[in-house]
C-alpha cells in the first residue's frame, strides 16, 4: 500500500509540474506592436530600438491594420489621424537607421515629419498612400536588411533603403 501511494504521489507530482504552462515572455517589439494594434500606445516618442530589433520589426512590415494612437512628430504641421501599422513599423526602422547615423532630419527619434510617403522627385507634398507603394517600400526595407552581406552595422545604416525607389518619407 505504501508503495502504491508513493507511485501515485510521484506521478501526481510529475504531472502537476510538467503540465504547468510555460511563461512566454514578450519581446519589446511584440509589446510595441500589440500596443499599436490595440491603440493603447501611450508614449509620445518612438521607442529606443536598435539594429538588433530590426529582424523582429520586419516581421510586421506588411501588416495593414489601421492604427490611430501612435507617436507623432511634434514639429509637423500636418496632423495624421491614422496610419497603416506596416508603414509605421517601417518608419520605426527608419528611426533606428536615422538615429544610428545621426541624421540631420531627426527630431528626437522621429526620422521625418510623418510616417507618410511622398514622391522623391516632387518639390511639393505629393502624398502617396496606395498598396503598390506600400509593397515597394516593404520590399525595399526587407532587401536592404536581409541582403547586407558582410557589411558592418554602421555601413548598412548609411544606406537609404528607399534610395532606389520613387519614394521618401515626408
Amino acid at each position: 500500500m505504501k508503495k502504491y501511494l508513493f507511485v501515485v504521489s510521484v506521478i501526481s507530482f510529475i504531472t502537476f509540474f510538467s503540465c504547468k504552462e510555460k511563461e512566454v515572455k514578450q519581446t519589446e517589439v511584440e509589446k510595441y506592436v500589440l500596443s499599436l494594434k490595440s491603440n493603447q500606445f501611450e508614449n509620445v516618442e518612438l521607442p529606443v530600438f536598435t539594429y538588433k530589433d530590426i529582424d523582429d520589426l520586419l516581421k510586421y512590415r506588411n501588416e495593414r491594420d489601421t492604427i490611430t494612437k501612435f507617436p507623432r512628430n511634434p514639429i509637423s504641421s500636418l496632423y495624421q489621424g491614422d496610419c497603416t501599422l506596416g508603414v509605421y513599423i517601417l518608419w520605426t526602422i527608419e528611426s533606428i537607421r536615422a538615429t544610428a547615423i545621426n541624421s540631420e532630419l531627426l527630431t528626437g527619434r522621429f526620422p521625418s515629419q510623418n510616417p507618410i510617403l511622398q514622391l522623391r522627385a516632387s518639390e511639393q507634398l505629393d502624398i502617396v498612400c496606395d498598396e503598390e507603394a506600400y509593397q515597394i517600400i516593404s520590399n525595399a526595407y526587407y532587401n536592404w536588411w536581409t541582403n547586407r552581406g558582410n557589411k558592418s552595422y554602421i555601413e548598412i545604416m548609411k544606406i537609404d533603403p528607399l534610395e532606389s525607389t520613387n519614394y521618401k518619407w515626408h
